[in-house]
């Protein structure tokens, strides 16, 4: 299955049934691949279900797929969530965005705090560049992409989830290495701060709330690389 192209459908797919893709994903078919009818190929809802299915017609803008048989992969019991207080670059924000879902996270909020740039969220590219990665490093699982929220609607969110951790970079403050903090049989929670980072009333709010101060080393990181730090670790110990 691993040597097939792998195309995102978000619709029902059922065992010998016809499937017509995106526009942009025939035209990739058809014009970047160069398939053709016969072709045997993979596709995936984002959500665990994986397709084998074979090209019964394509055309620049149209294709359609023979579902041949389904098969529903089960994701890990153990699962990272990523709140970011986002950079007001968006090529840094698409680069997290793409080498997140590539390590596995479940699902990435973008957070406002006191010290937040406002930026423009993009959903439909943003959601594009998740679908496209989740292909490229062959996956069965869409991050959730989930709407800005306030920190406290965050803390409310996230209230039942087993494991909750806010980076933070205040001098002074107790914070314990991520990898003495970090589970491995259980959900996480990871707050990484804007370029401001924090403010110690949020730090505080966040630590009366449950989430246990974290560092990530010695070094000052960016948004970004702290954010794909911790996915990393997280990763690793999957």
């Amino acid at each position: 299955m691993a040597d097939l192209h792998r195309f995102f459908y978000s619709g029902t797919m059922a065992a010998k049934s016809i499937v017509t893709l995106e526009p942009d994903t025939a035209k990739h078919i058809w014009q970047v691949l160069r398939m053709d009818e016969g072709d045997k190929l993979l596709l995936t809802d984002g959500k665990g279900t994986v397709a084998n299915g074979e090209i019964q017609f394509v055309e620049r803008h149209k294709c359609n797929v023979m579902v041949l048989d389904t098969a529903f992969e089960e994701r890990s019991n153990k699962q990272l969530h990523l709140c970011v207080g986002f950079t007001k670059n968006n090529s840094r924000n698409e680069w997290l965005l793409e080498k997140a879902t590539e390590l596995g996270v479940a699902s990435i909020t973008p957070v406002a705090t006191e010290r937040f740039q406002r930026i423009h969220i993009r959903h439909d590219r943003w959601g594009k560049i998740l679908q496209s990665t989740i292909l490229q490093s062959q996956q069965s699982y869409l991050p959730e992409l989930l709407p800005m929220m306030s920190l406290k609607e965050v803390i409310q969110h996230h209230a039942t989830t087993s494991q909750k951790m806010i980076a933070h970079c205040i001098a002074g403050e107790q914070k314990s290495p991520l990898h003495e903090m970090l589970k491995t049989s259980q959900d996480a929670v990871v707050l990484i701060g804007p370029e401001g980072d924090f403010s110690p009333e949020e730090v505080s709010l966040c630590v009366a709330s449950g989430f246990a101060p974290i560092s990530l080393g010695t070094q000052r990181l960016r948004t970004e690389t702290a954010a794909i730090t911790v996915a990393a670790y997280f990763n690793l110990l999957s």
